[in-house]
């Protein structure tokens, strides 16, 4: 096979040890670090003292992200490459094989590099990626509040939007405290939910033990603390993305996506296009467009890939929102693919189309063009008009036609 690399290293990461194997033309040494920062200059040292001019390894949890950091700091290249494209042969797995099969397959130019954005948009995802945790571990918090709540028998959640509104906060706080009344009622709910007063009286009527009571003091405690520390954590964003602001004001005007919703997409794909040739390679990157699986001319299931899970699940949440919106094109998507590939697979469909848009509008640096909601009625309306009389003869409804000019 062809040489791509004459000098190259392979390497093998684990929590505690580095296994790295250079290869100089046919040669191969061996050598072993561990993972603290001294040994891993002295890893990059070694390595530019024989010239290397690439160096691979394996995307192993977040292990590999600090020898990342050393050796770009170090000006080495770095590849950093899925364990899924390069499994070696059954049977002979050791530390020492594998970084061996990691030198052979870069050498020869067998290993395809994942993408590493650069260090400052790497901090940034972090940054986002904590808050998003936050946010969904800030809504678990909640769903254990209302199951405490409901083996108390208290049901208030049955006659509230919110059990985090301010009313709803008095009456738990109050429940806790002692009990909810006729005399102290009005001072705990707003004027505008008078008219549930009745009702509201009926669903706190539950018994809090003494442990549960301790319970849920400590569930509210934790959901202030971690709404105070999403608040932080914005303003961190905030300064942050500054000059990122053009692209979050171009990626709001999307149905459906919002000011964190961009900053969590920009933050993951970032806003230099040119990395990805095209939209489908993104989509694909992303884990939106649908899987190859074919086999003897028949095409089996075609599932997503697993992609980038952050950014997956940020554009369904935002295409879930879209579709609602009943005056854009992402409405008329989902209602044509709806009925006859279901719910979960035309809201993929959406979430891949907006992600197609964001690729072009931060690439050529346009604006959005809604499409509209009638933008799939342009097409063969006299077929359609057609199909619809068919279906009215059937139901024995006779009517007669004339076109709009």
């Amino acid at each position: 096979m062809q040489t791509i690399y004459e000098r190259c290293c392979g390497m093998d990461v684990h929590k505690k040890i580095i296994v790295a194997c250079l290869r100089i033309g046919n040669k191969t040494e061996l050598k072993r670090f561990d993972t603290l920062t001294c040994s891993v200059k002295d890893l990059g040292n070694w390595l530019l003292e024989n010239d290397c001019q690439m160096v691979a390894m394996e995307s192993t949890g977040v292990y590999w992200k600090p020898i990342y950091n050393i050796l770009e700091l170090l000006n080495l290249d770095v590849m950093v490459v899925n364990a899924h494209h390069m499994k070696s042969v059954p049977g002979r797995k050791t530390d020492v094989k594998d970084a061996e099969w990691i030198a052979d397959l870069l050498q020869h130019g067998l290993l395809k590099a994942s993408y590493i954005p650069d260090k400052e948009q790497r901090e940034l995802r972090d940054v986002v990626r904590y808050r998003k945790s936050l946010i969904e571990e800030r809504a678990r918090e909640l769903n254990r509040l209302e199951k405490i709540l409901e083996g108390a028998n208290i049901k208030l959640s049955s006659f509230v939007s919110s059990l985090t509104g301010v009313s709803s906060r008095r009456l738990i706080e109050q429940a806790i405290q002692g009990e909810v009344n006729n005399e102290n009622i009005d001072d705990l709910i707003h004027h505008s939910m008078q008219s549930k007063k009745a009702e509201l009286l009926l669903a706190m009527e539950g018994a809090l033990s003494n442990v549960q009571k301790l319970l849920v003091s400590a569930i509210l405690d934790h959901y202030d603390d971690m709404s105070r520390r999403i608040i932080e954590l914005d303003n961190i964003i905030d300064n942050q993305m500054k000059k990122y602001e053009d692209a979050i004001q171009k990626i709001d005007e999307l149905p459906g996506i919002g000011k964190r919703s961009a900053q969590t997409i920009l933050a993951e794909i970032g806003l230099d296009m040119s990395r990805f040739p095209s939209a489908a390679h993104l989509t694909s990157w992303t884990g939106l467009c649908p899987g190859n699986n074919e086999s003897a001319g028949k095409r089996k299931n075609g599932k997503t890939n697993k992609g980038n899970r952050h950014l997956k699940t940020t554009l369904i949440q935002c295409a879930k929102s879209a579709q609602k919106d009943k005056d854009s094109f992402f409405h008329a998507q989902y209602q044509r693919l709806v009925v006859r590939r279901g719910k979960n697979r035309a809201t993929v469909a959406v979430a891949h189309s907006m992600l197609i848009a964001i690729y072009h509008m931060l690439k050529e640096n346009v604006s959005f063009n809604d499409l509209g909601s009638d933008y799939y009625a342009k097409f063969n309306s006299e077929k359609k008009a057609n199909y619809y009389l068919r279906k009215l003869e059937e139901l024995g409804v006779s009517v007669s036609v004339s076109y709009a000019t």
